[in-house]
Parts: C-alpha cells; sequence; structure tokens
C-alpha cells in the first residue's frame, strides 16, 4: 500500500461552470453550485512515499509505445500523447498487414479523428505487434494497448510484453477479469494497483505487469453511484445509449446507422453488470475480490450519435439519502487524479447540470476535454428510489484517456520505475 504525506487545508470550492474548450454557448449551462469544505492537500503537495522514495518531483520524460497505433482508440492514444508532459512515444505497432511501412501509410483512408496526425508521427515506421516485442522493449519503457484480436491471443500477446519487462496500460477487455490484473477507473479504486507486486511474481517480473481500464458503457454511472455505496444500494437498472465510435466506427463506416437504432451490442450487457462489481471490490491475499452487491441489470443499446455514451439510471438503497445529500456527494467526490493535479483528472470529477434537457451528448460530452462525467435530471422514481441521467465520452474518459489518467497515477507512483 503506498502511503501519502500532505498538509491538511480545508479548501472552499464552488463549481458555478462547466468547463469546455470552447467559449461558445455551452457555457451558459446552469451548473449545480454548491459550496463544499473539502479536506485536500494542497496543489502539488503529495508526496507518495514507496521505498523510501519522493516521487512529486519531475523526472525526465518515460518512453512510451502504442500497440495497436493504427485503430481508432490508437488513434485517439496519438492525439493526447503527442505532447505529453510525462510521456514521449518512441514506438507504434500493429498488425503485420501495417507492419513496415510509415504511420501516414498505414492509417491512409482510415485516420478518424477530426485533427490531422500530429506532427512527428506521419513518419515513424510501424512495427508488427507480435513479432518485434524485443525491438518494443529496446524502444520503449511501457506500452499501451488497443488491439483488435480474440480475447485468448489478446492475453498472450499481453504477457509476452509484460515478461519483456514492459508495463501494459490496456484498453482491452482479455484481463479484465485476471484476479491480480487491476481493472482502474483512477479517482475510484487505485488501491487496487497494490496486487501489481503480486502479478509480478506470478510473471517472474521485475518491473513488467498488466493493468487494464474497465468497460466505457460503466463510465457514464459507475462515477456517479460510487460516492453513494454509503448508503447501501441494492439494486440498479441502467439502460446505455452507446456511441457508434465505440464499435471503431464513423457513419462513413456504419452506414446502416443513419436514422437507426439498434438494441443490441454483443457482450456489452454481461461487461455492463459485472465490472462495477470488480471495481468495487477489494484486495485480499494479492488478488481482487469482487463485491457481490448490488444487483445490476442492464440493456446496452447503439444510437446514431458519433461519441458519447449515454446512461439513464434507476437505483433503490437501504437508506434512501434526500436529494441534497446526493448532489452534495456528487459536488464533493474528487479522487487521488485531483489531489495530485495529474495532465488528464479533470478538475470536477462529476458535474450535475440543473436543467432538465442536460446533460446532452452533444453538447456536454467534451466536458473537461472529455474527462469529467455529466450528471442530471436526479428525482424521485415510482418503482425505485431515484433516477438520473449521466454521461461520458467514451473514446476519451472511457477509452485512451482513461488508460492515459492509469498510466499518469503509475508514472506518479513509481509503478513504472
Amino acid at each position: 500500500m503506498v502511503e501519502y504525506s500532505y498538509p491538511e487545508i480545508m479548501t472552499n470550492v464552488s463549481f458555478r461552470r462547466a468547463p469546455y474548450k470552447n467559449n461558445d454557448n455551452r457555457q451558459n449551462a446552469k451548473i449545480r453550485t454548491t459550496r463544499v469544505r473539502i479536506l485536500a492537500p494542497a496543489r502539488d503537495s503529495i508526496s507518495p512515499r514507496k521505498k523510501g522514495k519522493v516521487y512529486t518531483e519531475m523526472k525526465e520524460k518515460m518512453r512510451c509505445g502504442i500497440v495497436g497505433a493504427t485503430g481508432m482508440v490508437g488513434q485517439r492514444f496519438i492525439t493526447l500523447l503527442a505532447d505529453h508532459p510525462y510521456f514521449t512515444v518512441t514506438a507504434l505497432a500493429a498488425s503485420s498487414r501495417s507492419a513496415g511501412i510509415p504511420y501516414r501509410e498505414a492509417v491512409e483512408g482510415r485516420w478518424k479523428m477530426t485533427t490531422p496526425i500530429p506532427e512527428g508521427f506521419s513518419d515513424m515506421v510501424v512495427l508488427d505487434a507480435a513479432a518485434d516485442v524485443d525491438k518494443m522493449r529496446e524502444l520503449c519503457d511501457f506500452v499501451f494497448c488497443a488491439v483488435d484480436m480474440k480475447k485468448d491471443e489478446i492475453k498472450a500477446l499481453e504477457e509476452a510484453y509484460a515478461r519483456a519487462e514492459l508495463p501494459v496500460i490496456s484498453n482491452n477487455s482479455a484481463n479484465r477479469w485476471t484476479s491480480d490484473v487491476p481493472m482502474v477507473i483512477p479517482e475510484i479504486n487505485d488501491s487496487h494497483l497494490a496486487v501489481i507486486q503480486s502479478q509480478r511474481e506470478r510473471l517472474g517480473t521485475k518491473r513488467g505487469f498488466i493493468a487494464v481500464k474497465p468497460n466505457c458503457s460503466i463510465q457514464s454511472y459507475v462515477p456517479a453511484l460510487t460516492p453513494l455505496l454509503k448508503y447501501g444500494i441494492r439494486e440498479i437498472l441502467v439502460t446505455t445509449y452507446q456511441a457508434i465510435s465505440g464499435a471503431g466506427k464513423t457513419f462513413a463506416t456504419f452506414p446502416e446507422m443513419v436514422d437507426n437504432v439498434i438494441p443490441y451490442i454483443g457482450g456489452e450487457e454481461e461487461k455492463s453488470e459485472t465490472e462495477p462489481l470488480k471495481i468495487w471490490g477489494t484486495v485480499r491475499g494479492g488478488t481482487i475480490v469482487a463485491a457481490d452487491a448490488p444487483v445490476i441489470t442492464t440493456q446496452c443499446i447503439r444510437v446514431p450519435v458519433t461519441d458519447g455514451h449515454l446512461a439513464a439510471v434507476f437505483v433503490k438503497f437501504d437508506n434512501v439519502p434526500p436529494k441534497d445529500a446526493i448532489l452534495a456527494e456528487w459536488a464533493s467526490f474528487r479522487g487521488l487524479p485531483q489531489m495530485l493535479s495529474l495532465p488528464h483528472a479533470p478538475e470536477q470529477f462529476i458535474t450535475y447540470f440543473e436543467e432538465d434537457n442536460r446533460p446532452q451528448v452533444r453538447l456536454d460530452r467534451d466536458l473537461y476535454g472529455g474527462m469529467g462525467v455529466a450528471v442530471g435530471r436526479l428525482r424521485k422514481d415510482s418503482i425505485f428510489d431515484y433516477k438520473f441521467v449521466g454521461l461520458s465520452h467514451n473514446t476519451l474518459r472511457g477509452a485512451a484517456g482513461g488508460a492515459v489518467l492509469i498510466a499518469e497515477l503509475l508514472y506518479r507512483q513509481g509503478y513504472l520505475d
């Protein structure tokens, strides 16, 4: 367990506006204004202690690779890491079809981001993700992984990198239920990183390990439910409305989604019902033991939206809190990423909108650069106790951005040394 030492100060925080990159009419949204007193560390004062080292001082940039660099999530990794303060991308890898050619050629006609390929990446020669593990080890200190392969192949690939002493921060689902692999939402269960030592012992490594991020679908409701667990959540019903980028598609490559809704996404409902229980689980004997409650049932629906997953959430409690208590919990909820001021940590993890017609995908998915979670329409329910709507950006908070935030936390805590 990593210990933290910081001076205790009382900080007055008033949340009035949702910060968006563009100064447009979205700034006029009525954000829940709550003055809360948070016991918090002074900025940049947290000093994780591990083996006598202090990790507050900025170290040299670490070299990272992107495995699966040609896919949509891989492309998003590139845009997020282009000017990162902690990391510099030194290698790109993909399937054998793309290996041996410059990156610009590998993604020609397939670049799906709204901005051009960042400077410095176009001429990088793509390596073979499976065959060039040794080359990646020479070029990188750790890797991000987002590949489109069979699960058993992904598990073998990620373990090959970990055994080569390259830590793996994975966007894939293959290792999410490996008992000594932490599946992390950094604001919620950073304590699960403690199992990395047990995993290293199993793999026979000194540096190498695997850490994963959870499914994109749960990011729009698990953050909002987590601070309410203290009230004894008994049952949860969720319907998610998921963007086409979650399938790695655009409207050009997924024309059947135009003017259409598909009421099934393979595997999503199982993930959406079970992964929160691992997130809310505990570390015992070097493994993560999933929580056995609450009961969760979900439906996952594909909708004609480019980015952003919306969730309609219904929740039943053992001890029903008043509405103001729920709003106060959301307003004051912050985790270690906020305390450490990590580069991709949203200043406010959960932002509540007062308007009946918010949050909206088009208006609110880019909250805090796509890393914030938007919530609205909290009200009493006739069958459950409460219902609300949550929203998160599926390729930022729910995919590449979430993985980068995990890497930033691992970096600051010394796990990547």
